[in-house]
């Protein structure tokens, strides 16, 4: 008996984040180029969480970046 859940194609978890990478692989192994593009913003949150946005895709002109940044005036630094 398989142990294996039926999952809907839009269902994001970390194994669709593992056969991302598994894809890739084997892609450059056979001299190809493949980049996650249009992926759903859960699969990108997943993907950033596991530190892999630079290994399976850059992103898209739409994403806005996940960084925030402030700015702020620093006092006297510590004697």
């Amino acid at each position: 008996m398989s142990s294996r859940v039926a999952r809907s194609p839009d269902h994001v978890d970390i194994g669709a984040v593992d056969l991302l990478c598994r894809l890739r692989i084997t892609a450059l192994r056979h001299g190809l180029d493949l980049h996650v593009r249009g992926a759903p913003r859960e699969l990108w949150e997943l993907i950033d969480l596991c530190g892999l946005r630079e290994a399976l895709g850059k992103p898209e002109q739409r994403e806005e970046p996940l960084r925030v940044e402030e700015e702020r005036q620093l006092g006297d630094p510590p004697a």
